[in-house]
């Protein structure tokens, strides 16, 4: 299953690993922040979220280091790229 797929079914959680200040300039619908920088602290939240999360930031570069952490601690994550590419996929479903 790929990610437009998982969002369309709603199999997925979305997370957004920008800044606040980026995500309160615009983000996917239904979508959870929580900055890269945050993540380590926060991993007990992340693995209680419906798992896959689908990550996401300004350009895919963020969301694939997030990736590669939560891989790392065997949380099923995919990595979605720029928020406005999850946010196109998602608005169709809306």
């Amino acid at each position: 299953m790929n990610i437009e797929e998982l969002i369309n079914q709603g199999k997925a959680s979305i997370v957004d690993v920008r800044s606040p200040e980026e995500f309160r300039g615009g983000h996917v619908a239904n979508s959870v922040n929580i900055p890269l920088p945050e993540v380590p602290q926060r991993i007990e939240e992340l693995k209680a979220m419906k798992a896959p999360l689908v990550l996401c930031c300004a350009s895919g570069n963020r969301s694939g280091q997030a990736e590669q952490f939560l891989s790392s601690y065997g949380i099923e994550c995919y990595n979605g790229g720029s928020w406005l590419d999850v946010n196109y996929v998602q608005s169709k479903n809306v």
